[in-house]
């Protein structure tokens, strides 16, 4: 007797932890197996314990929305550090043309006219519009070639993105050797 106890015993565990499948086919008919269902029927697991039944196309369907979502995030992360890495190629060859200028005028640019914005450590004032960095390294080279031309500039010594700018629009103030400053809209160097 105690020996058919001890198996039961161990069957039934053995049950329990392995789960039963409530399999229900096409036409309605219901049978209970220790195994999960065929394909076309609908797939139920009963835990023994407390009763309660997952359905397991829908649990499936779950397991598949948080695939899908984790892959979004990851798709979303890549394509943001491709852009960020994009951003900074961009930024860099902006600020070689800038050096380019710097290095074939000697005469119209101080060596440090046009200093390069490295997006590590941009100063506090260009970290608000680090998402436009390219634009920004190109209107600097822009505002001083426009401060050279009214003749009033004999030698640029800045160009810096200044305080008044906003995200709509920038603004650039160009220093001269002459003592005279220029403040040029992102707008005025854009025409």
């Amino acid at each position: 007797m105690r020996i058919s106890l001890l198996l039961f015993g161990c069957l039934f565990s053995t049950y329990t932890f392995a789960g039963i499948y409530k399999c229900t086919d096409i036409n309605g008919k219901t049978n209970y197996q220790s195994k999960p269902c065929d394909f076309e029927q609908k797939n139920e697991q009963i835990n023994i314990k407390t009763g309660d039944s997952i359905d397991l196309p829908d649990e499936e369907k779950q397991r598949q929305a948080l695939v899908q979502k984790e892959f979004d995030e990851k798709s979303e992360q890549e394509i943001l550090l491709k852009k960020q890495i994009q951003l900074k190629q961009d930024s860099q060859s902006e600020s070689a043309k800038n050096q380019f200028l710097i290095k074939n005028n000697p005469n119209k640019f101080s060596v440090f006219s046009i200093p390069p914005y490295i997006p590590d450590q941009l100063p506090e004032l260009v970290k608000n519009y680090q998402n436009r960095l390219p634009d920004i390294e190109r209107f600097r080279r822009l505002a001083s070639e426009k401060a050279l031309a009214t003749a009033q500039c004999n030698r640029v010594e800045a160009a810096e993105l200044h305080g008044n700018s906003s995200k709509s629009a920038l603004v650039f103030l160009v220093n001269c050797s002459s003592g005279k400053s220029f403040y040029f809209t992102e707008q005025e160097l854009s025409k």
